[in-house]
């Protein structure tokens, strides 16, 4: 008779099927490697199933790594992700922005590095106090971790939330969560996908099992609900005309070139009289409506006059000197004038967060330092052509939950932007891709203007409808139904998913906890 093993395996614990490399020097290469996957499931590259795997290879070179090299390894998958998601920093601040070279690689792997410290404390911690192993780690704690970083980074000082994972899946069945979920849903979905490819390869037969259930049934459901609608048509349609002026952003604030830019929109706003709504991009008159007043006359008069309500993006300033306020605003023309200011400024283009000593020499530096006042965090939505249009400027569509307080009223919503900063970069791509996500969070269509693309009408399912040629004049011509209902996540927001997130960070520290609990004793008996 074989004698009895004084302990027994626990089958909880998963073997290793795959190992680790040995050298620290080829996981950092990896990670990096990873990280600059993530960068590639964006637009307008679009190879989404690399947000799967990438997320993957990073839970895989964290089992078993110390607290310390998880750090490590977290800071150089997102400084790859960033380095080379935002690599176009480099073009505004540099061949735009007219900023030394040394300032403007500063910049850039400056954002990089920060944002690549937002992972290397997920690391620390998921090593540090959160369980390293089996379904509990790969499927619940590693992903809810990850979220909550997301999210975090999403909001805090003002916040980043570009390249959130779920922007990814504009054009995959986990499009369908984005109405129910909204984006962060979506990244959920996205890691514990990553975690079931993880506990395929390192779990046991048992755990295989489940994670391959966990792998396909948030797929099958996401087909099935690819063409739901959660809301509804509440009136006949609108025809719509956007118009992209493409005046190159080195010109633009030219005085010597500003009454060929408002003849030019004035030649193709022409074109489209008649069209219900006409929207012009941000800051499409390259002046303070101030200094408009006679020229915004004219057209709204013409407009009006031909049954065409006009949304314009426009700078404006409010008080006198020295007192004087400037605000990023959208001024519509319709049956009354009005006015939404932009609430989510671009820190270090449109504020400077920085004390008066730095804002100084940025002016002796013929650096851009002053700031524009932020706008009201609630504004009601823009009446014109019938519809109540739900408006955001720029990068403001980029923070999906501030804008459903605008939803129960908005049946449209509108987007107007000025991604000529960035060149014939990634980034416009990625932006409209943001865009895309947030017609569908709202189940609403949304029109875009931008200065030299990318323009475009976006249906209640994130379907482009209509885009306009980039990087020249033009005029786009469609037609958009106004919507009514809130979906899901307009009802909810993020507070359902966080909260889900934060209740299994919760359990994994209750089972770490017991763990190490068990473990002492074991060891002490």
């Amino acid at each position: 008779m074989e004698p009895i093993p004084e302990t027994v395996p626990d089958a909880r614990v998963a073997p290793r099927r795959l190992r680790r490399p040995a050298s620290a020097r080829v996981r950092a290469l990896l990670a990096l490697g990873a990280g600059l996957g993530v960068a590639g499931s964006f637009a307008p590259l679009n190879l989404w199933p690399l947000a799967l795997l990438a997320p993957a290879v990073l839970m895989w070179l964290w089992q078993d790594a110390s607290p310390r090299e998880s750090a490590r390894l977290g800071f150089w998958f997102s400084f790859a992700t960033f380095a080379a998601g935002t690599y176009w920093l480099y073009f505004s601040v540099h061949i735009l922005g007219q900023s030394p070279v040394w300032l403007a690689v500063i910049l850039m792997l400056s954002l990089a590095a920060i944002m690549g410290l937002y992972h290397a404390a997920l690391g620390y911690g998921v090593a540090r106090w959160l369980p390293r192993a089996g379904l509990v780690c790969w499927l619940v704690v590693t992903p809810a971790a990850w979220l909550f970083m997301e999210w975090w980074r999403g909001w805090f000082l003002s916040g980043f939330p570009w390249l959130s994972l779920g922007y990814s899946q504009t054009d995959t069945w986990f499009a369908s969560y984005a109405p129910i979920l909204g984006v962060y849903g979506i990244s959920a979905l996205l890691l514990v996908c990553a975690g079931a490819l993880v506990t395929m390869v390192l779990g046991t037969r048992r755990q295989a099992g489940v994670a391959l259930s966990t792998f396909v049934i948030p797929w099958a459901i996401g087909a099935a609900l690819y063409w739901h609608a959660w809301t509804y048509v509440s009136g006949p349609s609108t025809t719509v005309a956007v118009v992209q002026g493409a005046i190159p952003q080195d010109e633009k604030w030219l005085a010597s070139n500003r009454e060929a830019t408002l003849g030019l929109y004035e030649s193709l706003t022409r074109k489209v009289l008649g069209t219900q709504l006409i929207l012009w991009p941000e800051s499409a008159p390259a002046d303070l409506a101030n200094n408009l007043v006679p020229f915004i006359n004219k057209i709204y008069r013409e407009t009006h006059d031909h049954g065409s309500a006009l949304v314009l993006g426009v700078l404006r300033a409010d008080g006198a000197e020295p007192n004087t306020r400037y605000y990023n605003a959208v001024m519509a023309l319709a049956d009354e004038v009005n006015w939404y200011d932009k609430h989510h400024l671009v820190p270090f283009a449109e504020f400077f967060p920085v004390p008066p000593f730095v804002r100084t020499w940025l002016r002796l530096m013929s650096l851009p330092y002053s700031d524009f006042t932020r706008g009201a965090e609630y504004q009601p939505p823009l009446p014109a052509a019938h519809l109540q249009l739900g408006t955001t400027i720029c990068y403001e569509d980029a923070y999906g939950s501030t804008m459903l307080q605008v939803l129960p009223i908005a049946d449209a919503l509108v987007n107007v932007t000025n991604d000529a900063w960035f060149g014939h970069s990634t980034a416009r791509y990625q932006h409209f891709q943001i865009l895309r996500m947030r017609a569908m969070e709202a189940g609403r269509y949304l029109v875009r203007a931008a200065n030299d693309g990318i323009s475009g009408v976006v249906g209640p399912h994130g379907q482009v409808i209509a885009r306009a040629p980039e990087f020249v004049p033009a005029v786009l011509v469609s037609r958009i139904v106004p919507m009514k209902g809130l979906t899901p996540y307009a009802r909810v927001g993020n507070w359902l998913v966080m909260s889900l997130a934060a209740l299994a960070l919760a359990y994994g520290r209750w089972v770490r906890n017991d763990r190490d609990r068990r473990a002492r004793a074991r060891a002490g008996g």
